[in-house]
């Protein structure tokens, strides 16, 4: 589900510090944590952290091409569901996998979300082999699902498919109008009141939402309504699209363009923090290959691979204001990176992080003169170091302070005297004069089955380097230490503006999708606004000479 790494094209999560979590009609809510990680956040463990925040989700998809009984409401271990399944006018089949075996070989030839026929697709950059001859094909997204979700957690719009070549939402004026419909706006405020109602103190709400298709002008009506009901409280959005664009369809370009650049410029309206989330290279008109990982060999044209990745890179991010050590909540982190208007950052990662095992953390991160994360925001690298603010989070690596020779630090990054200090040190060198915040937590990132195992034979067990290749598989790779951050620097201002300049030519035709010209107008208007904010002095100049050979 490179989509999205929950189930749903839209998610909206409703987080709550978990001592003030106060569970009366949902006795088991379930997290927001996308399940592919099966991370222990989701039981309130976050290792040296403290407990995690407790939250519920909510999701919206298309009514399903393919049916099947188990893939609506509380999951059971063996992927049944204990409620009715949602009944409609069309033919049912049921997937069911009886064997835990086969569910957690972590290695599928079919996919959840990817061609609708359970094959796999043409292997993108690096790809992995095709994996296990045994492994049956999977159909169902809940197939992959190891939490259980309550049985209001899924929201089925019955007027579109999930997937497939017709009857699906395709255009944001779709999906926009879609919550116009008082019946549906009147069932997405009963289910998520029903969730709000449990908090004894809200923190706030993510929102996880394609932004590629139709689902961007529902998660725009989506984070109005949030936003209109609860203008005090914290609005995460993340916008997800595949990383691999479908080829040769001129018309689905437009689509996908236009969907894209009118998603980020609602959603970042509504929200206090969008973060376009993605594999791919590129947001526009052109499709460039997607990111791709020294020690990942995954499939970009499998979901199933691409959206473990976002998975664990958003498992981490959102790491600071999950914990209930945390000091601040969700509106205060996203108040941390969005000052002057900018309220769009870019995601990096290191998946995993580069570290030999028992380094401590001053001599793993002296190793490095650069970081070695990668964009996870399809937007183009700037070369030097320069953001404006960032949020980073370390995760995995020993914490223990190396002996020094004689006394002496080896260097100022031995001489802190916490971890936190250490990577803050350590940031500052790399991005002066930026506000930085950093978390370090002691517990690596989960990668058991069902996170696919497309890991290097270079890591270890619990993903660090070895000096060799290991002789068998690397399938025992059980976890993996992470750095990722969250940034608002100078690149952002080209994505905007990029997109602003390929809406203009997508809409001076007869192609409008449906949305009126005002519409257009204005939120061509607000992406030029956003990108106005990332410019630097360099930066300005630049962006007036694209704007005149427009």
């Amino acid at each position: 589900m490179s989509r999205c790494p929950c189930p749903c094209p839209v998610s909206v999560s409703v987080s709550v510090p978990a001592a003030r979590a106060r569970p009366r009609r949902c006795p088991r809510p379930s997290g927001a944590v996308p399940a592919v990680t099966r991370s222990r956040f989701l039981r309130g463990d976050a290792g040296r952290g403290g407990h995690a925040a407790a939250r519920a989700l909510l999701g919206l998809r298309g009514r399903a091409l393919v049916g099947a009984a188990g893939g609506v409401g509380a999951l059971g271990a063996d992927g049944a569901g204990t409620e009715p399944p949602v009944s409609w006018d069309g033919a049912v089949a049921d997937y069911r996998d009886r064997g835990r075996s086969s569910r957690d070989t972590g290695s599928r030839r079919g996919d959840a979300a990817g061609d609708g026929k359970g094959s796999p697709g043409a292997a993108g950059p690096g790809a992995a082999p095709a994996g296990s001859q045994a492994a049956p094909p999977v159909r169902l997204w809940s197939d992959y699902l190891n939490v259980q979700l309550h049985p209001k957690s899924l929201y089925v719009i019955r007027q579109y498919l999930h997937d497939g070549d017709c009857g699906c939402l395709e255009a944001f004026g779709q999906g926009e109008s879609l919550l116009q419909d008082p019946a549906c706006v009147e069932e997405l405020e009963d289910r998520l009141h029903f969730f709000v109602e449990e908090c004894d103190y809200l923190q706030g709400f993510q929102v996880l939402c394609d932004i590629h298709n139709g689902f961007s002008g529902v998660g725009a009506k989506v984070t109005e309504l949030l936003h209109d009901e609860y203008s005090r409280k914290g609005i995460l959005t993340w916008g997800l699209t595949p990383a691999l664009s479908a080829a040769g369809d001129p018309q689905r370009s437009l689509y996908r363009v236009m969907n894209t650049a009118l998603g980020i410029a609602h959603l970042s309206r509504h929200s206090s923090l969008f973060c376009p989330l993605s594999l791919s290279g590129s947001l526009g008109i052109r499709p460039e290959p997607p990111v791709t990982f020294p020690y990942i060999k995954y499939n970009a044209s499998l979901n199933y691979h691409s959206s473990a990745v976002l998975a664990a890179a958003l498992d981490t991010l959102t790491a600071p204001y999950r914990l209930c050590s945390s000091q601040g909540s969700m509106l205060h982190f996203a108040d941390s990176l969005t000052f002057s208007g900018r309220k769009v950052v870019a995601a990096w990662a290191a998946l995993p992080f580069p570290a030999l095992p028992g380094s401590s953390l001053p001599d793993v991160l002296s190793a490095h003169q650069d970081v070695p994360w990668k964009l996870l925001s399809s937007c183009k690298e700037q070369k030097g170091s320069c953001c404006f603010a960032q949020s980073a989070v370390l995760r995995g690596i020993c914490q223990e302070k190396a002996t020094s020779c004689l006394g002496q630090p080896r260097s100022p990054l031995h001489s802190c005297e916490s971890p936190e200090q250490v990577l803050q040190h350590y940031l500052h060198t790399q991005f002066p004069g930026a506000f930085s915040t950093c978390h370090v937590l002691q517990q690596p990132c989960p990668t058991q089955p069902p996170f696919p195992q497309f890991f290097s034979p270079l890591l270890s067990r619990r993903g660090f380097l070895l000096d060799k290749a290991q002789g068998l598989s690397s399938a025992g790779v059980e976890s993996m230490p992470v750095l990722a951050a969250l940034q608002s620097c100078p690149g952002l201002q080209g994505l905007l503006s990029g997109l602003c300049r390929e809406l203009r030519r997508c809409c001076s035709g007869s192609c409008t999708a449906g949305l009126q010209h005002d519409d257009v107008q204005e939120a061509l208007e607000e992406l030029r606004s956003l990108a106005q904010c990332y410019q630097t002095g360099s930066g300005a100049a630049g962006s007036e000479d694209e704007e005149d050979s427009d």
